[in-house]
């Protein structure tokens, strides 16, 4: 049964690149009318070619209270309605100084929160503050990560972002339970490492791509693409999903179920990942474990 997004007019928060401009794509190609918003005036401008005649675009920094308003009031103007809101907006607080919690910076923290999770409560209010004026039910969909519930120590020590994201879930399931009575339903998609403009640092590590090739196993071991997230979202902003509310949705090629392995340094400074199988190291472990219970004996 495909999904179908006739009749519904959705507002995609951060949808001129990557993750929200995928999405766009497969919500009008499921039959909706969009409203994309994002920051950059050239990306916007790409963005509104490639998403043809049924897509709005609005430059706006989400950061901004107004931004996600005014988005819905133009999705209202143009299309006449409002039925989902897809939150995508945030990114990494690296250049501000966010990193492992004895390194962040003040301005680390702050800029990074007000990137994700300030700009989603905005977006979140704003949606839930109209669907109650119209009397109607509808649809939220925000953007966490994997790493807001399954930490990666050793490569994605970003403390800050990880609470963001972690706070994203907090939100939505609060709100979840608050609006269900009245069919305000929300819900998040959490991916793992995804190649977006954000993840470039991660694409370009090879060291990070070993790491991958086994901490996200499914398909051989790979990096995420957009279009990965697109049916979960389009099925999240569809009345298929109207029974589904508070709901945390991993899409992250097997991340959060996975143990991963840590590249070791080989001989002339190349990284590799470990040779041993499982079973042989915890055979190791067993004839290790064997050999001191004998000599407990003598």
């Amino acid at each position: 049964m495909a999904i179908s997004l006739d009749g519904k007019v959705i507002v995609v928060i951060g949808g001129t690149t990557g993750l929200g401009l995928s999405a766009a794509k497969a919500f009008l190609q499921a039959g909706a009318r969009v409203v994309v918003v994002g920051r950059n005036p050239e990306r916007g401008a790409d963005a509104e070619k490639q998403l043809g005649p049924y897509a709005r675009l609005l430059i706006g920094d989400a950061t901004r209270s107004a931004t996600a308003t005014a988005a819905i009031e133009k999705a209202l103007r143009e299309f006449g309605g409002f039925h989902g809101l897809y939150h995508v907006a945030g990114g990494s607080g690296r250049k501000w100084g966010d990193g492992a919690l004895h390194e962040i910076s003040d301005e680390g923290w702050q800029r990074t929160q007000e990137l994700n999770l300030t700009s989603l409560f905005y977006s979140n209010r704003a949606a839930a503050r109209q669907f109650i004026q119209q009397k109607s039910g509808g649809a939220v969909l925000n953007l966490s990560s994997v790493l807001g519930f399954s930490p990666s120590p050793h490569y994605f020590s970003t403390h800050a972002y990880a609470t963001a994201k972690a706070g994203i879930i907090g939100l939505t399931k609060a709100a979840a339970a608050h609006y269900a009575p009245v069919s305000i339903r929300f819900n998040v998609l959490a991916p793992g490492l995804v190649a977006t403009p954000m993840s470039e640092r991660a694409q370009n590590d090879q060291e990070i791509l070993q790491f991958i090739a086994s901490k996200q196993p499914l398909e051989g071991g790979r990096i995420g693409q957009p279009y990965d997230l697109d049916a979960a979202a389009a099925y999240f902003m569809s009345d298929d999903s109207k029974f589904v509310t508070g709901q945390v949705l991993a899409v992250d090629g097997g991340w959060s179920v996975s143990e991963g392995q840590i590249p070791v340094a080989a001989p002339g400074g190349q990284s590799t990942s470990p040779a041993k199988s499982l079973w042989r190291r915890l055979g190791e472990w067993w004839g290790r474990a064997a050999a001191e219970k004998e000599a407990d004996k003598k």
